[in-house]
């Protein structure tokens, strides 16, 4: 297989919108606010925000087949900045094939060259087939609880 990771161009919304509601569908996500998607490829493309992302692109059907979106902030624990990986996402038939881990070593460079301290996510505890991979390259769970508060307005 022949896969490039790279950012996305503005030509790519239709088949990055298709991943994207792959993703949410993934996660059960029911109603997502269309607004919210277009806000997101909007960031994605607005230089002047932190939101990143990289797509993995078939380069034989020219298809994207993955996707990553990531984002550096100020820690309190660092001096340079931490990166929150939010969204990984590969296709269901590319499963298995060692993209996920791509899309993960390319933030990974991006952090290192950026001069980030360290490049962070969460997972749901049921997703098994992502947690071999996650502790294949950290060495498994820091042991915290992610909690959210919701605010209602």
């Amino acid at each position: 297989m022949d896969i490039v990771i790279r950012s996305p161009k503005l030509t790519d919304l239709k088949s990055w919108h298709q991943l994207w509601e792959s993703y949410l569908r993934f996660y059960q996500v029911e109603n997502f606010d269309h607004e919210i998607t277009e806000l997101l490829w909007q960031r994605i493309h607005t230089v002047e925000h932190p939101i990143n992302c990289f797509v993995a692109q078939d380069n034989n059907t020219k298809q994207l087949v993955g996707l990553v979106h990531f984002f550096p902030h100020a820690d309190t624990w660092q001096k340079s900045p931490v990166c929150y990986l939010e969204d990984l996402y590969v296709s269901c038939e590319q499963r298995g094939k060692g993209l996920g881990r791509s899309l993960i070593a390319a933030v990974e460079c991006k952090a290192k060259d950026s001069g980030w301290h360290s490049v962070y996510w969460q997972t749901k505890q049921d997703n098994e087939a992502a947690r071999l991979l996650y502790d294949k390259l950290t060495g498994g769970t820091n042991g915290f609880v992610t909690y959210r508060l919701p605010l209602v307005y």
